[in-house]
């Protein structure tokens, strides 16, 4: 079966539903406003690709590849990035919603989530060393034999992490939020 292969092109307003994306390589592409909720994107390999405005909630990405690619003010409830082809994995967040994502033993280094909603999420065994979670919401987010060596959560806000069960070496943190260290104590703190 003939791959597609598309480099630098605009997708807009694109539905799967109706038309569905072909497999194949995505390369340079911007995706704007397109609904790739409930559909199949696996297989397909995006490379440098940036995704604005789109939404891509319960989507299939077995064996999908993410290269570089953006995610601007996207909405990614329930997708299970653990499912891709994770020996190149690397993506930002800006403006996301991610509630109900796993992220399950991925390699996420040097990760940039930003002004996010990340309820809910699953990085259980999840490498994101030198990641940054820049002004976002990690209510009920799960954090388990996780690598946050160095990561930054100082503008980060609602999470709970265990210090005996993740590795947390140089990892940045604020007050008030520092208190979601202590959770599992079942302690009230007052100021």
């Amino acid at each position: 079966m003939k791959r597609a292969f598309s480099d630098g092109m605009k997708f807009e307003n694109l539905r799967p539903q109706d038309m569905p994306l072909a497999v194949g390589e995505y390369e340079n592409c911007s995706f704007i406003s397109c609904d790739f909720s409930n559909t199949d994107l696996s297989d397909i390999n995006f490379l440098e690709c940036e995704f604005r405005d789109c939404n891509l909630s319960l989507a299939r990405l077995t064996r999908t590849s993410f290269r570089k690619a953006k995610f601007i003010n996207c909405k990614l409830l329930g997708l299970h990035f653990d499912d891709c082809n994770n020996l190149i994995i690397t993506f930002e967040f800006e403006g996301c919603t991610l509630d109900l994502s796993s992220f399950y033993k991925l390699k996420l280094k040097n990760t940039r989530f930003k002004n996010s909603k990340i309820n809910e999420a699953d990085f259980t065994e999840t490498d994101l060393r030198n990641s940054s979670f820049d002004n976002c919401d990690l209510q009920k987010t799960v954090f388990e034999n996780t690598n946050l060596e160095g990561v930054d959560f100082r503008t980060a806000f609602n999470y709970s992490i265990d210090p005996e069960s993740n590795r947390i070496k140089k990892a940045k943190f604020s007050v008030p939020w520092i208190t979601g260290l202590l959770d599992k104590y079942d302690i009230e703190i007052e100021n």
